[in-house]
């Protein structure tokens, strides 16, 4: 095993990579919200846990789903985020701010 092959070689190498790919580029558009997920899965059924916060109003939730396949976990998800008014009225405004940018 050469020295740039060892676990820690790696695992910088991996960490370098995510935060390169977390860093805003020219022209992104500002944050309005943030996500993190964790999802759990034995094959049979999936959980994902997680937290939303709205960036703009500092609002902060915890959000659970549960599915039984990709698109079920996708849309409980969905149903989640979108249950909160404000984040919901947030994703709103981004919609339909973006629209009329494009015109």
């Amino acid at each position: 095993m050469s020295d740039d092959d060892t676990p820690d070689s790696r695992r910088s190498l991996l960490e370098r990579q995510r935060t390169s790919e977390l860093t805003e580029h020219p022209g992104d558009p500002p944050v309005v919200a943030r996500m993190v997920v964790e999802i759990r899965s034995d094959g049979t059924r999936t959980v994902a846990r997680g937290a939303v916060e709205d960036v703009i109003t500092g609002e902060r939730v915890a959000m659970q789903a549960h599915g039984t396949t990709p698109m079920a976990l996708a849309a409980s998800l969905a149903r989640s985020i979108f249950s909160v008014p404000s984040l919901a009225g947030g994703a709103m405004r981004a919609l339909l701010a973006s629209r009329k940018r494009r015109r």
